[in-house]
Parts: C-alpha cells; structure tokens; sequence
C-alpha cells in the first residue's frame, strides 16, 4: 500500500468546502497517520478535524482544517480501505481456491489476506494464525464486530496439517479470547471429504457447542475442487456424502437450538444441491449474514424474488456504515448493471447463470408465470470440477452458451460475476459475443429486469 489517497469528494460536505483535491495523499488526521480506514473515520468523526494532506508533485505538505461538528460525515472517500500494509496469509491451506487459479490473471487475485481488519469491514475469513495480542486489545476497544473466523477443524493437528501452519494449532485460542470478550464472531467450516469430516466434524461441532458457545454462527461450506487443483487429499463430495453433512448440521441446529434458543450452525445451500435435498426455506434463518458462504442465499433469492423485497447484494461488503470505506480490487463492487430497455426483447429473454442455480431458477420463473423466459445454464469449462456457481463465470464460457442463444433475445447475467466490470479471466463485457446486461444479484433485481425487457414498447 502507497498511503491513503482521496478518491471522490462529496458536493457540499465540509470536505468540498476546503482546500482539498482528487489525488490528494493523507498525511495524518488530527496529528495521527491513520493505518486503516477504521482509525481514519474514528479521527474525523470529531469536530474541525486537522489533516495534512500532500499533493501529487508537491514537496510539502500542508494543514487543512475541515469545518464541521462532531458525528458529521467529513465527505472524503479514500482509495483503499488498509493504508499501511494488508497482512497477507502465511497459510497454504490444501483447499485454498486461490492456489487453483491459473497463471496470468491480474495480480490482486492472488492476494491471500488474514487481516482481522478486512474480516470486520468485508465479511472476510481470517484464520486467526497471524492475530496478535495487540491486535485483540485494538478489537476489543474498539468493538470491531462481527469478525468472521475460519476454523475448518478443532483437532489441532489436523488444522495444523490443512492450514500447512502449526501455528494452526493453537491460534484458536484467539477464538476463545474473542468470544470472552463478547466479540460477534462467525465461524466457518470448509468440509472436505474424508479429512475434516465424518467423526472429524462431529468433533468440532461438539467443540463449538462445549468451548465456543458464543459463536453467532458456524457454516459448513464444500470444498471447491478445480481440474486445476493438484492437492491429491481434495475432492468434490458424492451426494451421501454432502446428505450426511446437512444431516450433521440439521441435528447440530436442532441441539443449538434447544441449548442456546437459536440455531447456530448451518450447512450451505450448496450441500443440499449435491445431495439433491431441497434448501431450507427463509424461515430456518435470523440474519442473512453468512449470505456469501451461501447460507440461506436460495431461500431469500426465492423470497425476495416472490414478495418483490429487497435483500443484501452479494459482494456489497458487510460493513456499511464507514464513510468512505471502498472495497480493494479484490473485494471490488459489481458492476453497475446497465438499465433493462423497455421492451428491450425482440423475441424473448434468455437468463444465463451457473449450474447450481438454474434449475432453481427455472422452477422460480415457472411458478410467477415467467415460463416464457428461457434459462440457459453456462458450463464451467474455465475452471472444472465442482465449480457450478455463478460468481465464477467467464466470458469465454458465456461466450459458448451465447453461441447457442436465439438472436433478438435479450440476454442477462448476474453481476456477481463480475468485479469492477472485469470477469475473473479479466475480459469484460465488450468481450462477449452479443449484448448482456448485467442484472444485481437479488430476486427482486431480476423480476425488475425481466419485467422490463418483456413489457411492449409504448408508441410514441
């Protein structure tokens, strides 16, 4: 990281009224140089702060006080939400997506981070292998809540081995200092068959209800298995094997719920599609704050879609209320989808999406009388395996289930598969075949887009 460095400056806010530029870097705030924008927003949050700010091709820097009162938003947002340095994962997890990447894509993909920062601004898991002593004093302070946590395995051999770390083994003791204090943490679970799971699991799920009672959640999450992964422990789960986990998380829901008078763990949407069981409905779930690890995320889909509500977007961040808090360009925003012409489809829709959610899709639109509007399942042939969701399409698999699409036909894909307007193999949306217009990610979203591309041009 380069420094804080002001990326928009809000009309008519305090920061609009002072001596302040686009580009500009951040100095110091009230005498401090802030390392995140969690101690920035702390800073300015008073009254007239002071900052020193240097300019691009000036030597010096110069003092700018804002004139505002206390709580009021300074109106300044900054380039990057870390300004000191991420800290990256030291873990070589043998599950770890990031290692199945292919070679040449842009470098923040690569990014592995373990930062407790970003796990509180974004909703990212942290191990926990790299947590100081300091850095849970700085959490418990500051009330840095909800933290989410991977622990994947209680055994600490075992967590040692999958995290390739032997800190692993014991920096769940953070966990515990954490919960202690009160701190929200969210758990995570990534099954892998015939290493974590089995009598394995049904460790650690005994573990979370007898030494982390706290935890708000745990989800079991499946391994995500790439032609391109070369660990030879990892595999996708047969269908028993992913019905057995979501018969360990229904039963470990049940005794959670009986014990603690809520469910606290939850296995993913994902493992019930494996298994061929119906996903649980939206009455199963108290938040949707584990949306992204795919808890729930069916069941608010179908209810957001039918009751015509909003739901969290994936990918938006779990942290809103930072003024100016930007995602990092690999926890970028989706792309703004473009307006849905009225009448926008000569002779139909087509919706292209992933594997999993297709036929969910296709049930969904046949029962709102929506039978008309085609669903078009795009194959994952860039990555294989096991990967059949819609956040890791890519354009030249899209490119090959457009071939196949009617011309006139308007074409949607979800945004989540997109980041700053780029796919994951980095083509954009110029590299397509035809036309698409990227749709957000939420049933409500979609009903809106299909409603206007299939209603009649009005006559002018």
């Amino acid at each position: 990281m380069s420094g804080a460095r002001i990326s928009a400056i809000t009309p008519g806010s305090p920061a609009a009224r002072c001596d302040l530029a686009v580009g500009d870097e951040l100095v110091s705030v009230e005498g401090v140089a802030p390392t995140d924008i969690i101690a920035y927003q702390q800073l300015v949050d008073g009254p007239s702060p002071t900052l020193v700010v240097r300019r691009p091709g000036e030597l010096l820097a110069r003092k700018v006080v804002v004139d505002k009162v206390a709580g009021e938003p300074v109106g300044l947002a900054i380039d990057s939400a870390v300004f000191d340095r991420i800290r990256t994962c030291d873990n070589h997890c043998t599950f770890c997506f990031i290692y199945q990447l292919p070679k040449g894509l842009r470098r923040s993909l690569y990014v592995k981070d373990d930062d407790y920062r970003l796990s509180f601004l974004y909703g990212n898991y942290t191990t926990l292998t790299r947590f100081t002593e300091l850095d849970l004093e700085r959490v418990v302070d500051e009330r840095l809540a909800p933290i989410y946590v991977s622990i994947h395995t209680t055994n600490p051999d075992l967590r040692a081995a999958m995290l390739r770390n032997p800190r692993g083994a014991t920096s769940l003791r953070w966990l515990r200092e954490l919960l202690a204090a009160g701190v929200s943490v969210h758990g995570q679970v990534v099954v892998c068959p015939e290493v974590n799971d089995g009598e394995e699991l049904v460790r650690t799920l005994d573990d979370v209800v007898t030494l982390y009672p706290e935890l708000v959640s745990l989800s079991l999450v499946p391994v995500g298995v790439s032609d391109l992964s070369s660990e030879e422990t990892m595999r996708p789960h047969t269908p028993a094997e992913a019905a057995a986990v979501v018969e360990l998380a229904e039963r470990y829901q049940a005794l959670t719920r009986d014990l603690f008078g809520s469910a606290r763990v939850f296995a993913s949407d994902e493992f019930y599609l494996v298994a061929g069981l119906e996903p649980p409905g939206p009455e199963s779930f108290a938040s949707l704050d584990e949306a992204e690890n795919g808890i729930g995320m069916v069941a608010s889909f179908r209810q957001s879609f039918a009751e015509r509500t909003s739901m969290a977007r994936l990918g938006s961040g779990f942290f809103q209320s930072v003024d100016g808090a930007p995602a990092l360009g690999y926890r970028a925003p989706r792309a703004l989808e473009a307006d849905v012409p009225r009448g926008g489809a000569a002779t139909g829709v087509t919706v292209l999406t992933g594997a999993y959610a297709g036929p969910i899709l296709r049930d969904l639109l046949d029962a709102h009388g929506y039978e008309a509007v085609e669903v078009t399942v795009v194959e994952n042939r860039y990555f294989g395996g096991n990967i059949k969701v819609a956040g890791l399409l890519t354009a030249p698999d899209l490119n090959q289930a457009l071939a196949g699409v009617a011309p006139g036909r308007a074409c949607l894909v979800p945004d989540v598969c997109l980041n700053e307007g780029r796919f994951l193999d980095g083509s954009t949306l110029e590299d397509l075949v035809r036309p698409v217009t990227p749709v957000a990610t939420t049933g409500v979203d979609l009903r809106r887009a299909l409603d206007a591309a299939l209603s009649p041009l009005v006559p002018a």
